[in-house]
C-alpha cells in the first residue's frame, strides 16, 4: 500500500472533480467523473449499485483516479490501486460529498442503492 502526500490530500480533499477509470468487460477503459476524498490513505467516492462502474469493479479491482488542480493543470495527482465496495444504506457520503461540491443536500432517486467505492492506492504520483 502506498500513502497519499500532504500534496496528494491537498487535491483529493479540495473541490476538485475526479476522474475514475474502471475496466469493462472487453478490457477497454471506461471514465467517469466523480466527487471525492480521502479517508486515511485510502480515496472514497459514492455510486449506485447496477451502474457500470460498481459491475467493473466487482469483476476486476483494479483502477486509477485522476485530479487536476483548477488553479494549475499541469499540477495533478493520480492514485493507482484496487478497490473495495461497500454498502452505505443511509446515503451519508453521497450527502457529504453533496455538501462539499454543491454546499446542499443531495436528492437521491427512490430505490437507489447507494454504495462507498474505496480506493487503496498501491502507486500515487503527484506532478507540477
Amino acid at each position: 500500500m502506498a500513502e497519499l502526500s500532504e500534496g496528494v490530500r491537498e487535491l483529493f480533499d479540495g473541490p476538485n472533480y475526479a476522474t475514475v477509470t474502471s475496466l469493462n468487460p472487453d478490457g477497454s477503459p471506461h471514465n467517469t467523473v466523480v466527487w471525492v476524498r480521502t479517508d486515511g490513505d485510502d480515496v472514497i467516492f459514492s455510486t449506485v449499485a447496477g451502474r457500470r462502474k460498481p459491475r467493473n469493479f466487482e469483476r476486476d479491482p483494479r483502477t486509477s483516479l485522476l485530479v487536476i488542480d483548477p488553479a494549475n493543470p499541469y499540477r495533478y495527482a493520480e492514485v493507482r490501486g484496487r478497490v473495495t465496495v461497500e454498502d452505505d444504506p443511509a446515503g451519508d457520503l453521497i450527502q457529504e460529498l453533496s455538501h462539499k461540491y454543491r454546499g446542499k443536500p443531495w436528492e437521491d432517486h427512490p430505490g437507489n442503492r447507494r454504495l462507498i467505492v474505496r480506493v487503496t492506492p498501491e502507486r500515487v504520483i503527484l506532478r507540477g
